[in-house]
């Protein structure tokens, strides 16, 4: 059965992870945070902001802004946004398979609006990805594999004909057991080859089809 649809993570695929563990250790370092409290307090509530039940405002109030700091919401929003980088040869490659083979492209990921929408804006990704099944949209979270019953609906495709890529085994394993084809994501060269084995072969030099 041929693919004829790419479903991709964001974090640790295409981007780095918009929220972690690293990026709230530098944050409560240069924000001088309790580190153990506010990581337990995050917690506690990250998983309804990624379910799209609070705004980042709310979650920081929990988190963050439970008392009087001498920095304001605004200085700390600027420094969760500026966390993100891209791995540029993903994006690439994820840009030519679509041209190369009329894939539809599907971003699946867990990540709250503020954050999801800026890191969409930011490295362009409505420019090559067809739509967006992130958890504060449908609200639900992987690993509920209600999350890629949803992007099946929206792809109209069959389960057979999806390649998904996640860094997460686990999340890998749920799309599994629904028939997706999935690859777990360690690094560039053996997701490359794995799509291959799938009839996807890439080339990085231009074809005549892609110059088309």
């Amino acid at each position: 059965m041929p693919i004829t649809a790419l479903f991709l993570d964001l974090g640790g695929v295409m981007l780095t992870n918009g929220w972690d563990r690293n990026s709230r250790e530098l944050a409560a370092q240069t924000f001088s945070l309790d580190r153990k409290e506010t990581d337990e307090r995050h917690h506690l509530t990250f998983d309804t902001y990624e379910a799209g039940k609070l705004t980042l405002d709310q979650y920081l109030s929990r988190v963050v802004f439970y008392r009087e700091r001498t920095f304001t919401p605004q200085d700390f929003r600027n420094f969760m946004f500026a966390q993100s980088r891209s791995f540029p040869e993903m994006l690439d490659l994820v840009r030519t398979l679509k041209a190369r083979y009329n894939l539809k492209v599907a971003v699946v990921n867990n990540e709250g609006r503020e954050l999801n929408e800026h890191r969409i804006r930011t490295f362009q990704l409505a420019t090559f990805v067809d739509f967006f099944i992130s958890s504060c949209f449908v609200h639900v979270r992987k690993p509920d594999a209600d999350i890629y019953r949803i992007a099946l609906d929206i792809a109209q495709v069959p389960p057979g004909e999806v390649a998904y890529l996640d860094d997460r085994l686990m999340f890998v394993q749920v799309a599994e057991t629904l028939g997706i084809r999935g690859i777990h994501h360690t690094d560039y060269d053996s997701t490359t080859a794995k799509l291959a084995e799938l009839g996807l072969p890439f080339d990085p030099r231009p074809t005549a089809l892609d110059l088309v």
